[in-house]
């Protein structure tokens, strides 16, 4: 079978601990043999952003910018324990997806990958709820600090003008940890503009949230901007029958818990951290969810939506098979790969690519399955538990036969 050429790279984003390892396990079992791969390869191990002093993590933004389609491997981002783990760490480096999304902006849309033999635990739950993330600002790039002695905090702002703005925070007699957290109207507006959009093009009804009963000026002008962007699209959105409406979060939760699914649930950026996996978990996993950040101007990056599988790492160390789910990871290689024969105009990638992701459904519909997913296969399945290894050949196997077939 002759390889599937690519015309221009990926860019390649590598990253930490068992998604490390998957993420080559993918290239070689699952892509190496039907693909002559493209990549333009960046290394974001932690030890090499390090290294770097976190400058490749810049690097591997632009050229995401560059060439337009991304996929990234999940990221260690350092803690105080992280940086006990890895004594050559010279400081806390900060989120690679942040760094990334700050360069590259756009707005990241997660939904479920879900299959027959795992009901969502919310029984209620017909469809996947997508959730569309802003992926700039709020505490992803906030200045916080801890001080000690009693005094008197303010937040100033000095305009170019020579306008100063000093607004009282808060008095304590004693230690206390400060956050200044910002976002931008060239940052929302766009991220307003995407969800519609989005809603548009996938034919489904669009709410916000946010809680601007108590943050009245931060998430307000959220909110604001949501409303102003709307009279753009409500037309379209009447024309085809969708609703687009805004709610507090803590309502939308409880809303969210009662529907049926099928709609897009637009996010500030770490309410969609957090929803994302409520979402993904209560619909099977964390390791289900497909995950691609889309800018304005049409920039992709994919990514799992999930950790590095740290305790699975330190086992596969010790010389153990893990039962790790790869699914997330599959379909972010997937999606790049499908997004890079569409932008090239290469019909045999994007067929690969689609024919990559119903392999991938295909073994987990015959029961074939990572431990975490038999773990809640519906009782009554014929569930055969595999190791990530195993899982990959059996995908692999899958694909090469449908391939031969086409």
């Amino acid at each position: 079978m002759e390889k599937i050429r690519m015309t221009t790279p990926l860019v390649e984003m590598d990253g930490d601990e068992m998604t490390r390892v998957i993420w080559q396990s993918i290239k070689e079992k699952l892509l190496f043999p039907f693909v002559d791969l493209k990549t333009e390869y960046y290394d974001l191990g932690l030890l090499h952003r390090n290294a770097t002093e976190d400058a490749v993590t810049a690097e591997a933004a632009r050229a995401a910018v560059k060439y337009g389609v991304a996929v990234k491997c999940a990221t260690i981002t350092p803690n105080k324990k992280r940086m006990e783990e890895y004594p050559q760490l010279t400081k806390m480096w900060p989120s690679p997806n942040a760094t990334v999304r700050s360069i590259m902006g756009g707005t990241i849309f997660r939904t479920p990958i879900v299959i027959d033999s795992v009901k969502p635990v919310v029984k209620g739950w017909e469809k996947p709820i997508t959730i569309a993330r802003h992926a700039f600002g709020d505490i992803y790039k906030a200045a916080d600090l801890y001080t000690e002695e009693p005094g008197e905090c303010e937040l100033v702002f000095r305009g170019e003008s020579g306008e100063e703005k000093h607004l009282p925070i808060q008095k304590v007699n004693g230690g206390a940890v400060w956050l200044g957290q910002f976002n931008l109207d060239s940052s929302i507006r766009p991220f307003a503009r995407a969800c519609f959009r989005y809603a548009l093009d996938t034919r489904q009804d669009l709410w916000f949230s946010s809680k601007d009963t108590i943050s009245k000026i931060y998430d307000g002008r959220f909110k604001t901007i949501f409303d102003e962007e709307f009279e753009d699209y409500r037309t379209e959105f009447e024309q085809n029958g969708l609703h687009y409406f805004y709610t507090l979060i803590d309502d939308a939760v409880a809303r969210v818990m009662r529907s049926k699914g099928g709609f897009i649930w637009a996010c500030k950026n770490y309410d969609g951290d957090v929803m994302s996996d409520m979402a993904s978990s209560a619909f099977g996993s964390v390791a289900m969810m497909s995950s691609v950040l889309v800018t304005p101007d049409g920039q992709y990056e994919f990514e799992a939506a999930h950790g590095t599988v740290t305790k699975h790492y330190y086992r596969y160390l010790n010389g153990e098979k893990t039962s790790t789910n790869p699914v997330a990871t599959i379909f972010a290689w997937s999606g790049a790969l499908k997004k890079r024969g569409e932008k090239d105009g290469l019909s045999a990638l994007v067929n690969f690519a689609d024919a990559l992701e119903d392999a991938t459904l295909s073994t987990l519909n015959a029961g074939q399955m990572t431990k975490d997913l038999a773990a809640m296969a519906e009782p009554g399945t014929d569930v055969q538990t595999l190791t990530t290894d195993e899982f990959l050949n059996a995908v692999a196997a899958r694909l090469k036969g449908q391939l031969e077939t086409a």
